[in-house]
């Protein structure tokens, strides 16, 4: 979680501020069991949330018990490992981090159980919904320096989308645009203002009224492919919030057509030019083109 600037006089103080419904004891026995978590992926004692003074940035983790999680039938692959980082291949539908009613079935989780390594931590983060690649820190005080890369937009990250083709959109064009929380909470959506987001998009291929994109994002904001392709008039293949948020379930068994395809960067620690590939695959044109209009009767992509 985000800490919020704020009247606190402790890091405690704010926790069960911001959780309304989590009784301080509970917050309490929490912190004495080591389950909240600085940012290098350290526990933060129970003597530090409520005695030293609220810093009010950054984020703290809390990896809460779930007692009913349903199992996703779905495998992650691990591409790369040494010392310092790890590279996982994911597969749409898993989700990286917990959150909502996942906790053990989740990379990071499941990660850290082969490994027996409490301190990985995800050093960028995808959607569930999303495939391909993620990148973790094996060592706690190089989580930074990682995080960093991202921040300062030193990695280039390429990602492949299936999308509708547009005859009256010419590409490659460049997407630049403010974006903030849209009116559902599950939601983002472009506003008026400076641009905090960038999007450079090329067209691979195309085939009848369906395209291969190639995604250069230089920001990394929550649902940024996503919202920039809808605003462009051309919405992920299988998205299930954007355009429109869609019923619970109604495209859960259709993978979105996106996915992280490349990583790559000068690692910070050891100077080497890292580079990754996804092992994924999209659907083909062919096949894109043929289970959408076998699901909409009104069209391929109606």
């Amino acid at each position: 979680m985000a800490l919020q600037p704020g009247p606190y006089a402790c890091l405690l103080d704010f926790l069960v501020a911001r959780f309304v419904h989590v009784p301080r004891e509970t917050w309490v026995q929490r912190l004495q069991s080591g389950k909240v978590l600085d940012e290098a992926g350290q526990a933060i004692s129970l003597a530090v949330a409520a005695q030293a003074p609220y810093w009010g940035k950054g984020r703290v983790f809390y990896f809460r018990e779930v007692d009913t999680e349903p199992a996703i039938p779905v495998v992650e692959t691990v591409l790369f490992q040494d010392e310092l980082i790890l590279v996982v291949d994911k597969p749409s539908g898993l989700p990286v981090v917990p959150s909502g009613q996942y906790l053990q079935e989740t990379v990071l989780v499941r990660q850290k159980k082969r490994l027996g390594l409490d301190s990985l931590v995800p050093v960028h983060r995808i959607d569930r919904d999303t495939a391909g690649l993620v990148l973790f820190c094996l060592q706690p005080q190089h989580r930074r320096a990682y995080s960093t890369l991202f921040a300062q937009r030193q990695v280039e990250k390429i990602y492949e989308a299936l999308a509708p083709y547009k005859e009256d959109l010419c590409f490659p064009l460049t997407r630049r645009t403010r974006m903030g929380p849209g009116d559902h909470f599950m939601l983002q959506q472009e506003q008026i203002g400076a641009p905090n987001t960038c999007t450079h998009i090329e067209l691979i291929e195309h085939k009848q009224q369906l395209a291969r994109y190639r995604l250069r994002p230089e920001s990394g904001h929550r649902h940024q492919l996503r919202v920039h392709l809808m605003a462009l008039g051309i919405p992920i293949v299988n998205d299930g919030l954007y355009p429109t948020l869609t019923p619970e379930g109604s495209r859960q068994h259709l993978p979105l057509q996106l996915l992280a395809r490349s990583l790559s960067f000068v690692d910070p620690i050891n100077g080497q030019q890292r580079h990754f590939s996804s092992q994924r695959q999209l659907m083909t044109l062919a096949q894109a083109l043929s289970a959408a209009s076998q699901a909409a009767p009104d069209g391929p992509l109606g």
